[in-house]
């Protein structure tokens, strides 16, 4: 499973158990419009971290915040190689 794939199920798993409708999940989708609150995105970072081993928002540089689902994903990405 490529972590693409990976971020793609978990975000669809946390807003399955927290009761969230998501927007069509597209690489140009601001995150603030996907129908995540904070809450699902912490849990989708912790989870990521657990499975992927990544925290793109910890470590001595300071990650930029993702604003659509193609950045979100190309954090992981660029921690993963």
């Amino acid at each position: 499973m490529t972590v693409r794939e990976t971020i793609i199920g978990e975000i669809q798993s946390v807003a399955a158990n927290q009761g969230k409708t998501l927007a069509p999940l597209t690489d140009g989708l601001p995150l603030l419009e996907s129908g995540l609150d904070s809450l699902c995105i912490a849990i989708i970072v912790a989870v990521l971290d657990d499975k992927l081993g990544i925290d793109p928002f910890s470590g001595a540089t300071e990650a930029p915040f993702p604003v659509t689902l193609s950045d979100f994903i190309a954090l992981y990405e660029a921690k993963s190689v």
